[in-house]
């Protein structure tokens, strides 16, 4: 048997190899050639494939598992009980860039399931090998090593403790300077993912100088660059008031009010989001927004998008309002009611109306001017419906009967409390009769007013308990007036008329 026929055995188990995992790999993009792969044993038999003499089998053996693997949480776990963690992170950092990139993806694939599978990866001695993988000439490398990172951070704050202990934050910022887009938003998005699990991790990222590098990408034209920059600010700010007051020193403002006109919504949603995170913390934060013009920017934002693209919005309003009178009333002034409102009637999540009628709350909760301004836009009404509606949500229902509360009890503006004096159930009624028992012993006009309305014969067709405070109120309303009109149009008191009429002897 000559040489070139020994060799030409070689070259066709070569080919064999070569075409088996090719194969493999392109079912394996296919969802319905999953599960018969899988009945075949596919993971078992590519596993000493990921050592083989050739890269390019090493190689695509590994996209056959990592293809196999994100398709779902069985397959991934498969892939880590056959023992292939170890084998692939062992033999990484002698590979070419390509092997490399399809590691980390086969990394990434089984981390991004869950909890248990991310920490198996960890345990693999995975993370200080994709550290390396950072540092590689290469960017493709660098992303493939920083989506892995990202899904095993995003999970948990133990997870994400462990990639900063590996070393991978300074990298990923350098990352974010990189001039590759695609790197820079997967390089944002795993800082994102750290940040958000509490404030000790958010000040690694802030320590690595990450803040004045995101606060620099707001203005880039990539929409998607910009959602995850947006978000990374977010996750930092969310946690301190220091940490809020870092990221506004990156002078954010005013240029942050440009991405509320973004034609992107994620853009829209998460540059709201930033400013939600940074106004919620303190009078001063909340005051540095108005004053740079974000209050009015965020109110067009809310009247001109829907759904939950308006709900951050809402909630800066919410949050700004509560703070102090002054600033509630900088909402009021920028015209921030109505679009509130139109929330309440327009949208049909529960949450984006709980949200809404929260925040109007919140504007109208502080003094008698306020509660009128809210009360005059009929948000009351409105509050009341959501309130007895039974397809509303508890949460809604709460919501909506805190901020009737919190307005009523500010409110002396009576033809707006009249409407709600006919259909409001007993918890809202002891709120509203108790405004007209402030109101009427020293107003006049309002007590004419509220005998030609019907309201007083309304009060007296309430049923209220002996030495409730409702009662008490109703008590108070009564003795504004002269008793033969309370009896006037006290229940009943007609047929006691007509019964004297019929028993009245004329005088002939």
């Amino acid at each position: 048997m000559s040489q070139r026929q020994v060799l030409q055995v070689f070259e066709q188990y070569q080919r064999a190899r070569t075409q088996f995992v090719q194969g493999v790999a392109d079912l394996a993009a296919r969802p319905q050639s999953i599960e018969t792969l899988r009945s075949a044993g596919v993971v078992s038999l590519l596993r000493p494939l990921l050592l083989d003499v050739v890269p390019s089998v090493r190689q695509t053996a590994a996209l056959g598992l990592g293809r196999l693997a994100d398709y779902n949480v069985d397959l991934a776990e498969a892939v880590v009980k056959a023992g292939i963690l170890p084998q692939l992170v062992r033999s990484l950092p002698e590979e070419n860039r390509y092997y490399k990139k399809t590691a980390a993806f086969v990394l990434r694939a089984i981390a991004k399931h869950s909890p248990q599978l991310a920490q198996a990866v960890v345990q693999s001695g995975a993370l200080e090998t994709l550290v390396i993988c950072l540092e590689d000439f290469d960017p493709g490398v660098k992303e493939g090593a920083c989506w892995a990172f990202d899904y095993i951070a995003r999970h948990n704050p133990e997870l994400s403790q462990a990639v900063v202990e590996a070393g991978a934050v300074p990298l990923l910022v350098l990352c974010i300077q990189e001039p590759e887009i695609a790197l820079k938003r997967i390089a944002a998005s795993t800082l994102s993912d750290i940040s958000k699990h509490s404030p000790e991790l958010a000040q690694t990222v802030v320590d690595a100088g990450a803040i004045a590098h995101l606060a620099q990408m707001i203005p880039n034209p990539d929409a998607k660059l910009k959602r995850q920059v947006l978000s990374a600010l977010s996750q930092i700010a969310k946690h301190s008031v220091d940490l809020a007051e870092l990221v506004v020193e990156a002078e954010i403002f005013p240029v942050v009010l440009t991405c509320l006109k973004d034609s992107d919504e994620y853009v829209k949603k998460n540059g709201a989001t930033l400013i939600r995170e940074i106004a919620k913390h303190s009078p001063e934060l909340s005051q540095l927004i108005v004053n740079s013009g974000g209050v009015a920017a965020v109110i067009d934002c809310i009247g001109s998008c829907r759904g939950t693209v308006r709900l951050p919005g809402i909630m800066m309003l919410g949050y700004v309002a509560a703070h102090s009178e002054n600033l509630s009333m900088a909402v009021i002034v920028s015209k921030g009611i109505p679009p509130l409102c139109a929330c309440l009637i327009e949208e049909h999540e529960d949450h984006i109306k709980a949200a809404a009628a929260w925040a109007l709350g919140q504007i109208g909760r502080h003094t008698a001017e306020h509660a009128r301004h809210v009360a005059g836009a009929n948000v009351l009404p409105t509050l009341l419906d959501i309130y007895v509606d039974t397809r509303s949500s508890e949460d809604l229902k709460m919501k909506a009967k805190k901020a009737l509360k919190n307005i009523l009890q500010k409110c002396t503006h009576l033809p707006a409390l009249e409407p709600l004096l006919h259909d409001a159930p007993p918890s809202i009624m002891k709120h509203i009769i108790g405004q007209f028992s402030k109101v009427l012993p020293h107003d006049s006009k309002a007590r004419r007013l509220f005998v030609t309305t019907g309201g007083l014969k309304k009060v007296q067709e309430i049923k209220a308990d002996a030495g409730s405070l409702l009662q008490e109120y109703i008590n108070a309303i009564n003795n504004c007036y002269p008793e033969e009109i309370v009896r006037y149009y006290s229940p009943g008191y007609s047929e006691i008329l007509l019964e004297r009429v019929e028993s009245y002897q004329p005088v002939l």
